[in-house]
């Protein structure tokens, strides 16, 4: 029996990973992780540190060299949405199933929380596969999350999801605008190859194309909030802890 531990970077998925190492020490666990290159750089910084505190290397199941999040858009003709999540189901669930079933029989372990009834397993059947979600058996909520990483003085990146997330807030794409123009400006030429954009129109008041964005953010306009929850992310809580439960799971675990 194969024992598989989902690795994401955040912060459940750190917690499970790194709980299970210390209740069993002698289990062979093998961690699998499923980036699409589009993620911040110092999410892969975080990796390396994870690998030295397991003992054990991460392995990336990447089915794109390089920006996989950008060729899987072009593969696809389109900009994903929340009506489109194909980038969610190629490049992350379908490669961990492919990778399950190669290596089954297998227990899969995945970060899902006991105050978080609503999220369900997204990995469907595969025949000698087992899915187990130990914070659940653990009854592990946000809070002995964040308790159980504060005493292990581990940190968690802001962001462990694509920079380019169709999913995230306004306060996220003025961030990435601030501290990753690069990456932004990815974003603006991919929406105008594409002819599409990330944001759904007629979701808020803000523009929805990224490059009259970024005039707005340019033009020193305040995203509400914006000081509170700016205050939160540089005190290591993400967005709070809402804990971004809008964004994918895979994605954010």
């Amino acid at each position: 029996m194969n024992h598989i531990v989902a690795l994401s970077g955040g912060k459940d998925s750190c917690a499970l990973a790194l709980r299970l190492r210390e209740l069993n020490p002698e289990t062979d666990y093998k961690y699998i992780s499923t980036p699409t290159g589009n993620e911040p750089s110092n999410v892969f910084e975080h990796f390396k540190t994870l690998e030295k505190l397991l003992d054990a290397p991460v392995r990336f199941l990447k089915p794109y060299a390089g920006d996989g999040l950008i060729e899987n858009i072009r593969d696809n003709k389109a900009i994903p949405n929340f009506r489109m999540r194909f980038c969610t189901r190629q490049l992350k669930i379908e490669p961990t199933m492919a990778y399950l079933k190669a290596n089954a029989p297998c227990m899969h372990y995945v970060g899902l929380r006991a105050d978080e009834e609503e999220r369900q397993g997204i990995y469907g059947t595969v025949e000698g596969v087992k899915h187990s979600y130990p914070m659940r058996n653990w009854n592990w909520s946000i809070s002995d999350v964040w308790e159980y990483l504060d005493d292990k003085g581990i940190s968690i990146p802001e962001r462990t999801d694509c920079a380019l997330c169709f999913f995230q807030r306004i306060l996220q794409w003025k961030r990435l605008y601030i501290n990753n123009r690069k990456e932004f400006d990815k974003g603006v030429a991919i929406e105008k190859e594409m002819g599409k954009t990330f944001r759904t129109p007629g979701r808020d008041t803000w523009p929805t194309d990224l490059e009259s964005l970024g005039k707005e953010f340019e033009s020193g306009r305040k995203v509400p909030g914006e000081d509170k929850l700016n205050a939160e992310i540089n005190q290591g809580r993400l967005f709070g802890d809402c804990d971004l439960n809008s964004l994918c799971r895979v994605c954010t675990m």
